[in-house]
């Protein structure tokens, strides 16, 4: 069975390396940093000392959730996205593939919400497509891309991560998708789980944005000499996001899984729906590759902000991907591709949870 047939998400690395990665148009020499999996932003010279960074993403549009939720997820998916060259994003366009089902109501308060978040993150929108499409009834309503321009020696990519970096966690595990399970089912998860732990996990969900603490890295550390990459938890989790760093960098990884933080809220949420918190969609942490002599100066600075953040393990030379337990033992690590989130929330749906 091929990989459109039984799998829903971002496509797997196999299917990205065989069907798109060499089928990538023109080669232009300005072109520093061009399509790579686990890769957040392209980067592209434009002289005079500068790089405009570009990333795209899907946008969200779940009516269940409202309005207000599909903007924040919307816009701050993008916007974690470009955060991770350290700086954040200047120009917008969006292209809406909304379904017939979408009032005019319902699209003028979601237009709305976007407008007010790109103006409140300083975000110019300059175009884009604006439509409704027959048949369009899924969470997707077509994507988005962001730009910026800044000084090309302070842009960083995900791809930079070097042997021996330490790798620094912020916030937790799974903060999205345990979020978003109890937005969405949360009469199943308060009548499981007690209404305090709905509660506190769908809260979690207004930790999503990432951009405050790329900023306080880039701030804090060296760009290129104390802080070499970033890379935002998306799909695959906290262990997948190391693992498409690791990989795009050349390099493989060691992390300790219990300095992993996994809340009471995430835990519970996540065993009641089957899925494993460390592979699961973790938009709202950030991985980031440090010097060993600068985590504790980053780690300090941050949680001076508000932003929980941990050492987890290290970036190797090694080609493996090694795990370490509560007991010390050692397992090798590789994501098949596959996210349970999205299993777990269709499966939900089917049964009827509320």
């Amino acid at each position: 069975m091929g990989a459109f047939e039984n799998s829903a998400g971002k496509v797997s690395s196999e299917v990205f390396k065989e069907d798109v990665l060499n089928f990538c148009g023109a080669g232009r020499k300005e072109v520093i940093h061009g399509p790579r999996f686990g890769v957040d932003t392209a980067m592209v010279d434009i002289g005079n000392g500068d790089a405009l960074a570009i990333s795209s993403d899907p946008l969200s549009l779940i009516p269940s959730l409202g309005m207000k939720v599909s903007a924040w997820l919307s816009v701050h998916l993008l916007a974690n996205d470009m955060s991770t060259t350290g700086f954040g994003p200047q120009y917008a366009q969006f292209v809406l593939n909304l379904p017939l089902s979408l009032s005019r109501e319902d699209f003028q308060e979601y237009w709305q919400h976007i407008h007010s978040l790109c103006e409140e993150m300083e975000i110019s929108i300059t175009g884009g497509h604006t439509g409704q499409i027959p048949g369009i009834e899924s969470t997707i309503s077509g994507g988005g891309t962001f730009f910026l321009k800044a000084p090309k020696n302070q842009i960083l990519t995900s791809s930079l991560a070097k042997d021996g970096d330490a790798i620094i966690l912020t916030k937790h595990a799974a903060i999205s998708s345990t979020s978003l399970l109890a937005m969405s089912f949360p009469e199943t998860v308060q009548s499981a789980l007690g209404k305090k732990i709905q509660q506190t996990a769908a809260d979690n969900f207004w930790k999503l944005s990432v951009l405050k603490e790329a900023r306080l890295a880039h701030q804090t550390l060296t760009p290129h000499q104390e802080l070499h990459a970033m890379h935002d938890v998306t799909e695959g989790g906290i262990l997948g996001a190391i693992q498409e760093m690791a990989s795009a960098s050349g390099l493989g990884f060691t992390v300790n899984v219990a300095d992993i933080p996994v809340p009471t809220e995430v835990q519970q949420v996540s065993e009641l729906f089957g899925i494993d918190p460390l592979i699961s969609i973790g938009a709202g942490s950030m991985i980031m590759a440090v010097t060993p002599e600068s985590e504790n100066k980053l780690i300090n600075r941050l949680k001076d902000e508000g932003i929980p953040a941990v050492s987890i393990g290290t970036f190797t030379n090694s080609p493996k991907n090694t795990l370490l337990d509560k007991s010390g033992g050692s397992s090798n690590f590789e994501f098949n591709g596959i996210d349970p989130y999205w299993g777990a929330f269709f499966k939900a749906l089917q049964q009827g949870m509320t």
